[in-house]
């Protein structure tokens, strides 16, 4: 199993990108989506942009992540 967190594309140099996953700055490889946008959000599995997703998935996928990691934090 994989997990692949959304993250929004900050900055673009070749192959590679800067991007903001919720609020940890990481540079990924763009070589699998290379028609991504400065602004817009991929997911991101392993150092690499697996795939752009809407706005409203990527919001809601964060959501769900910090529900998680708060649950796991209070022994739930």
């Amino acid at each position: 199993m994989c997990l692949a967190i959304p993250a929004k594309v900050v900055t673009m140099e070749g192959s590679m990108a800067k991007v903001d996953m919720m609020g940890n700055v990481r540079v990924v490889s763009v070589l699998l989506v290379p028609e991504v946008l400065i602004g817009e959000y991929v997911l991101v599995h392993a150092g690499f942009a697996i795939g752009i997703i809407d706005d409203e998935s990527a919001k809601e996928t964060e959501e769900l992540l910090l529900e998680v990691a708060n649950a796991y934090e209070e022994g739930e």
